[in-house]
């Protein structure tokens, strides 16, 4: 769960976006939990972390939804009677994700939901913890597939201008700044991918940074000019007047010489956009998805794009890469015998 000063912190998004509902106490809920629902819940945490490799924010999300089911199915609340987690069946996954929707759930959370108790009672299957798999049997709504905001080619030219300018006085987290926004432009990686690189993870000479994806699978991404030498000014004069007495081998640090939180990457990129005039209010995803849309209106191909942006399939792709009807007309124009 995030703390109090982290949604504080949190940019507000404009537009009529339904206001969530809140999020329950997970922590509070798994210690409610009987012994035994504990232990499986522990054992399915070390599972996804030590065999399947997952990020710890995966896993955190993983495991928050099956304590809410197991707290829904073992705990029970009003005229509901509480169960064991043995006599865990489809009816009780649909009740539990009836009552997510009651309390105001989307068709894209009840989706996630459901696939993650799939998830958990295949495992549970599997490894003898239930006689059958129910979660075979549950269906789900399907997500609704959004498109994220996307910035003009303009607009992404000028969010650099502005970096640049910014970066001018040689302030070190000004040039931190432009490094962090002119990195995640060029490469198109993930702002938890961004947090993660080390400085040994950049080749200057081959102008091409070493990325650890989700499933700790690790892909190389290539970078422009301008990234280049937005990161030599940071490592050369800003990150040495942030990193302290005992630099660690983070790339890009916070305020306090620690390797940089997400959370801070993300405020960074969101009042950056704010200086674009008619710009889209987006963070991190937002720059992700502009990157791989101007490569795809530039001529790279669908593929190439999903190597880029570390995809383990072409479908995700297609929902992060729009192609423009002036750029399908083109190639109808230049591809079809009868255009």
């Amino acid at each position: 769960m995030p703390s109090a000063s982290a949604r504080k912190d949190a940019v507000p998004r404009p537009g009529g976006h339904r206001k969530r509902p809140p999020r329950p106490d997970l922590r509070a809920l798994r210690a409610e939990l009987p012994e035994s629902a504990e232990s499986v819940v522990a054992g399915y945490e070390r599972h996804l972390s030590l065999e399947r490799g997952l990020s710890p924010h995966t896993v955190r999300a993983y495991v928050g939804d099956v304590v809410s089911l197991l707290a829904f199915v073992t705990v029970g609340e009003g005229d509901r009677p509480a169960r064991s987690f043995e006599d865990l069946d489809v009816t009780q996954l649909r009740a539990w994700l009836a009552g997510q929707r009651s309390d105001g759930a989307g068709r894209t959370t009840l989706a996630r939901r459901a696939a993650a108790a799939r998830t958990f009672t295949a495992w549970a299957h599997r490894t003898g913890l239930l006689k059958s798999d129910p979660g075979g049997r549950l269906a789900a709504p399907r997500a609704h597939r959004t498109l994220p905001g996307v910035l003009r080619a303009e607009q992404a030219d000028a969010l650099m201008d502005a970096s640049a300018k910014g970066a001018a006085e040689r302030d070190p987290v000004a040039l931190r700044d432009r490094a962090l926004v002119e990195l995640l432009y060029a490469t198109g990686i993930r702002v938890s991918e961004l947090c993660g690189l080390d400085i040994g993870s950049v080749d200057f000479s081959r102008r091409v940074v070493s990325v650890v994806g989700k499933g700790d699978k690790e892909r190389t991404v290539p970078f422009g000019v301008p990234a280049a030498e937005a990161l030599t000014a940071w490592l050369e004069d800003g990150r040495p007047a942030l990193a302290g007495e005992t630099p660690g081998p983070a790339l890009f640090l916070g305020v306090r010489g620690k390797r940089l939180d997400p959370r801070a990457a993300r405020r960074v990129v969101h009042e950056a956009v704010a200086a674009v005039p008619g710009a889209t209010d987006m963070g991190p995803h937002g720059l992700r998805h502009s990157a791989a849309t101007h490569l795809l209106e530039g001529g790279a191909d669908l593929r190439s794009v999903q190597e880029l942006l570390g995809h383990a399939t072409l479908a995700t792709t297609q929902l992060y890469t729009h192609v423009t009807v002036d750029r399908l007309k083109a190639i109808h124009d230049r591809a079809h015998p009868r255009a």
